[in-house]
């Protein structure tokens, strides 16, 4: 895949969007549109559902030169030879994880991405030593309907703090990516805008015009 510092759009197969396609058609229309990485997110199937949904999707990214995440399962992430792993606060720091190296040890080729939704956790996740950041939800999102909206503010202080690669996510479609991007964000996390639309590989390449000229 291309270095995590020119990846600007960050897209998944998430099986609560999928609406009755196969995980690996729905890779191949976020490939052909041209997103950067791919993470699968599968909160209601078994790691063993995930395993196989991660083999299937593999070849596709691979081919296509683009990262696979997988949500939650750094072993699983290993295991099909994904490039990244993403952990959510509850997963990493509330599982007793202090710094992504101890979690890495088993599996030394795989990079880690941590959820962040404040400035302090911001600045904790970097402490934890994380190659990238989310930070959001920026607006309220269907994708985590509990998570209160962290706005444009926690945007524009990442865009001054925070030192590694990250990407603004959460309620983001093409009304109001100009805001996210004016707000200092030169990547993009982008779930419902794109899997809800009619052609995800258009959505995505609308996306990927928009982003492309940072």
């Amino acid at each position: 895949m291309k270095p995590l510092a020119d990846c600007k759009l960050y897209t998944f197969v998430d099986s609560a969007y999928l609406h009755g396609r196969l995980p690996e058609l729905v890779a191949q229309q976020l490939c052909d549109g041209g997103s950067d990485m791919i993470q699968l997110r599968a909160k209601k199937s078994s790691p063993e559902e995930i395993r196989a949904m991660a083999e299937k999707i593999v070849p596709i990214t691979r081919r296509a030169n683009v990262g696979l995440v997988i949500n939650d399962y750094a072993e699983i992430a290993a295991a099909v030879g994904a490039e990244f792993c993403h952990l959510g606060q509850e997963d990493f720091f509330d599982a007793g994880e202090r710094n992504v190296s101890a979690l890495l040890a088993p599996h030394s080729a795989l990079r880690i991405g941590l959820s962040t939704h404040s400035p302090a956790q911001g600045r904790r996740a970097l402490a934890a030593g994380a190659d990238y950041l989310a930070v959001g939800p920026v607006f309220a999102t269907g994708t985590k309907p509990t998570a209160p909206p962290v706005t444009l503010d926690y945007v524009r202080w990442a865009a001054a703090n925070v030192t590694v690669v990250w990407f603004a996510i959460g309620g983001i479609n093409l009304s109001n990516l100009g805001g996210v991007l004016g707000s200092g964000a030169k990547r993009v996390c982008v779930v419902s805008a794109i899997l809800n639309a009619p052609d995800a590989a258009k959505a995505c390449a609308e996306f990927r015009r928009r982003l492309d000229p940072l």
